[in-house]
């Protein structure tokens, strides 16, 4: 994820989970507050320590960003994002962390309108 797209201080992460709405399914729960004056969503990335070590919990942040980075386009560019990992999530694989997330942030509709486009003959 680039910069401008990064959640990183404290302050910020404390500000979404206090003003914004959650989502939740069993591998990863999404917190998310509408910002008007944004033209780029902003996501934050949790792992608690409770879910191994510093190797373990970089894997997990790992394959999140790698899932986002594709996703990112097909959000909401108006919201910053907090998503926190939960237990089961440490032992995902890619494919997995795909379908979960893609699950999570569609129960948040946090993903856009698709356009339905109707060819005129």
């Amino acid at each position: 994820m680039k910069k401008q797209h990064r959640l990183k201080k404290n302050e910020e992460f404390q500000h979404v989970f206090q003003r914004g709405s959650s989502a939740a399914n069993r591998q990863f729960v999404v917190y998310q507050l509408p910002r008007q004056e944004q033209t780029h969503i902003r996501i934050g990335l949790s792992v608690s320590k409770k879910l191994g070590n510093a190797v373990q919990r970089n894997r997990i942040k790992r394959l999140m960003k790698e899932v986002l980075r594709d996703l990112t386009e097909d959000l909401k560019q108006e919201y910053d994002v907090v998503i926190i990992a939960r237990k089961p999530a440490a032992s995902m694989e890619l494919e997995e962390v795909t379908k979960s997330l893609r699950h999570v942030l569609k129960v948040a509709k946090l993903f856009k309108p698709k356009s339905r486009t109707k060819s005129l003959r």
